[in-house]
């Protein structure tokens, strides 16, 4: 699926000497093609039963069966060559496949020993695989529910699946999904940020909110990758999924087995149990609360219209020179009007105050790649459209394998993107609605960051 549908965004240019289509068919054949597609009120009928490209999917089909039917038995039709071979041709039967145009009824022939087996159109399949199946999904990657997939199938292209079948089609995927969830990994990823999206799922019996953390993490080279997709999971006894100490140890542990030795500094929102199971792995590695999700947490009890101003009053909090000087910005916040009237903004600083200071150690170009955390924001605003039109998932695998398709459909329309304004302009585009977010996206401004690094953390 990922060869059909994570295609970078380049063309299909005509392969060296190759003669288009059209040039093939000549016009005559095209205007009688057209006529025949015309439907009552004088209108071109393109997909369905007995449309244009239905039957030129029929013809081509068809052609191929045939051409695989002398393949099987030595020789071609009304070859004399076939005389006395103790096998022939035997007519031909009727079959309906479900292709990506629509259903098409086909001719395929039979040979007299009943050993003829169909490789393009195999017996009791009851769909052409390829087309069709990249189209389902396609439609379920940009959150089609599996009922809303049948409707449409029906509605556009008069196609009958059933719920099983189309489930069994995106399920198809799941064993590419578990490779990259079990990839090998870089050794030491200099900043890894951990972010989550709450999705409704089917667990122990019972529907419930569960957050799906995703991991960017960016190398040594400065380039941005999708780590990992992670669920907690329910224990039996309990009615919701724990973010425990357990379930981070589990995400660390799998970390180490794809090859990550050292994480230097992990950007995350204050999670629960994440902090001792990250220093149990990675010994030496600094936990930095998000400083984005903490304007949000402090913001959250402002009334609208005073939100500007309390931020404003924060702003300086965050972008202080220093640890000491950002204490002082705090201890003004909380004497001053803002602060007698939202406590609470204060209150979010001082409770995450270990876990905030450590990026003032750095350069303030350091500190806004630290805490301005706009990429794997980006993703998840996009990752939310696809989840929202679902009701809820059938269970953790399901969520993995449409979140993990949705950021394939990210990707494929970013690198659409990219090669259109190419072909365009001649220059490459490297913007956030451009990210490469799994072919690896360059940090702005990392050669600098990675000398602070470097001089922080040796051996990097």
């Amino acid at each position: 699926m990922a060869r059909a549908a994570h295609h970078g965004g380049e063309k299909s240019p005509l392969l060296e000497g190759q003669v288009p289509l059209r040039e093939l068919l000549g016009d005559q054949v095209l205007d009688l093609l057209l006529e025949r597609s015309k439907d009552g009120k004088g209108g071109l009928r393109l997909t369905g039963e007995g449309s244009m490209l239905g039957e030129l999917v029929k013809a081509v089909l068809e052609r191929a069966l045939e051409a695989e039917l002398s393949s099987h038995l030595g020789y071609g039709k009304h070859d004399p060559v076939g005389h006395g071979t103790g096998n022939s041709r035997n007519g031909k039967i009727g079959k309906t496949v479900q292709t990506g145009v629509g259903p098409v009824r086909l001719a395929v022939p039979r040979d007299r020993a009943g050993t003829f087996e169909p490789v393009l159109v195999p017996k009791r399949a009851g769909r052409i695989s390829g087309g069709l199946d990249d189209m389902i999904i396609s439609l379920y990657a940009h959150g089609m529910s599996v009922r809303d997939i049948q409707h449409h199938l029906r509605q556009i292209y008069e196609v009958e699946l059933s719920h099983e079948a189309i489930s069994n089609i995106t399920d198809a995927v799941l064993e590419e999904v578990r490779a990259w969830q079990a990839r090998p990994l870089e050794a030491i990823y200099p900043v890894v940020f951990l972010d989550a999206i709450v999705v409704k799922v089917r667990d122990n019996h019972s529907v419930q909110a569960k957050p799906a953390y995703l991991a960017i993490g960016i190398d040594a080279d400065g380039e941005k990758h999708v780590l990992g997709i992670w669920l907690a999971k329910t224990p039996l006894d309990h009615a919701t999924a724990g973010e425990s100490s357990r379930f981070w140890n589990a995400v660390m542990t799998d970390l180490r087995n794809r090859g990550v030795r050292d994480i230097l500094i992990a950007c995350t929102d204050g999670l629960a149990g994440f902090e001792d199971a990250i220093h149990a792995a990675f010994p030496y590695t600094t936990v930095q609360t998000c400083v984005v999700h903490m304007i949000r947490n402090a913001l959250r009890p402002v009334a609208r219209r005073d939100r500007a101003g309390v931020a404003a009053e924060l702003k300086k909090i965050y972008t202080a020179p220093s640890a000491e000087a950002a204490f002082d910005a705090l201890a003004d916040f909380t004497a001053s009007d803002w602060g007698t009237k939202y406590p609470q903004a204060a209150r979010v600083f001082e409770a995450a105050w270990d876990r905030f200071t450590p990026f003032f150690a750095f350069s303030p170009a350091v500190r806004k790649l630290l805490y301005t955390t706009n990429g794997i924001e980006s993703l998840n605003y996009q990752l939310r459209k696809v989840t929202k039109a679902r009701g809820h998932f059938p269970g953790d695998d399901a969520v993995v394998k449409l979140l993990w398709l949705a950021i394939i459909n990210i990707e494929d329309k970013r690198a659409r993107e990219r090669a259109s304004h190419k072909e365009k302009t001649g220059k490459i585009k490297n913007s956030p609605s451009t990210a490469r977010l799994i072919e690896g996206q360059r940090t702005i401004g990392w050669r600098e960051a990675l000398i602070e690094l470097d001089l922080a953390y040796p051996g990097l």
